[in-house]
Parts: structure tokens; C-alpha cells; sequence
């Protein structure tokens, strides 16, 4: 946790990841989801689909995580609301 906080990792991140290991907060699309998605999109090509003809797609969900020990290390409270909205707090 202080290795984070020195580190500059305490801000809001794009994965999840980062908050696991210490950071405050991530607002961003599941990562493992949209591997997924681009093997289904790999699927598709090696059955013949030509890449230009698939649609863009743009993650569906996006995961709201808070780290509420990385917000105690830094002095913060965070409301109850936005921790009642979370998709995952890390205590």
C-alpha cells in the first residue's frame, strides 16, 4: 500500500488492476471481458469474415472500483454514496 501511494499510483485508473495493488480508484471497462470479445472477433475472421465488414463494438459496462485502504492512507473519505454505487470495494 505505501509502495502505491509513493509511487504516484494513487489516482484514477483505467483497469482494476492498479487498484488491487493499491490505488484509489478505476473507472473502466473489464479487461478480461474484452479479451473475450476479441477472441470472438478472431473466431469470426478464421471462419472467413472479412475484418473490414465486423462491426466496432465499444465496451457495454463499465466497472466503478474503490480502494478505500488507498483512501485511508491518503487521508480521504469517500461518501457513502459512491461506495454504495461501486461495482467492487477493496477494504
Amino acid at each position: 500500500m505505501a509502495s502505491s501511494v509513493r509511487r504516484g499510483w494513487h489516482g484514477l485508473k483505467i483497469t482494476d488492476s492498479v487498484v488491487d495493488v493499491g490505488g484509489l480508484v478505476s473507472y473502466g471497462f473489464d479487461l478480461a471481458a474484452q479479451f473475450r470479445r476479441a477472441a470472438d472477433y478472431v473466431d469470426r475472421i478464421l471462419k472467413g469474415a472479412r475484418p473490414g465488414d465486423l462491426q466496432v463494438e465499444q465496451p457495454s459496462k463499465l466497472n466503478l472500483v474503490l480502494n478505500l485502504k488507498a483512501a485511508k492512507a491518503l487521508g480521504l473519505q469517500v461518501p457513502a454514496q459512491l461506495i454504495a454505487r461501486a461495482d467492487e470495494v477493496i477494504e
